[in-house]
């Protein structure tokens, strides 16, 4: 009787870790659920909007023009930003701002 019981509730363990780490890769690598804050993509993705974030297209095609890219924010590490990309390392960029500050950066 005990024997049995002591069985199943370790059968159940071990199902339980199988399926949380088959469930933390998925969402680790393949993508997973997230709410990005902020207006600053309005229309496209409102503020607390939720989207499927995918992990894998970066693996195999690189960050192109027009992707969105899903960030922690830098003020807040809790909460993640959404941002389109408009250009890329080496891309010369023009602004409507008056300032003549550039920053040049790169991101490996």
């Amino acid at each position: 009787m005990l024997r049995g019981v002591l069985g199943k509730t370790f059968r159940l363990v071990g199902y339980t870790i199988q399926y949380g780490c088959i469930a933390h890769c998925a969402f680790e690598y393949a993508g997973g659920v997230v709410m990005c804050s902020g207006p600053s993509m309005e229309p496209t993705i409102q503020n607390a909007d939720i989207v499927f974030a995918e992990n894998l297209s970066r693996h195999f095609y690189g960050i192109q023009r027009g992707d969105i890219v899903i960030a922690k924010s830098p003020s807040d590490p809790k909460s993640n930003i959404c941002k389109r990309i408009i250009g890329l390392e080496g891309d010369k960029m023009l602004t409507s701002s008056s300032s003549s500050f550039f920053k040049s950066h790169s991101y490996g």
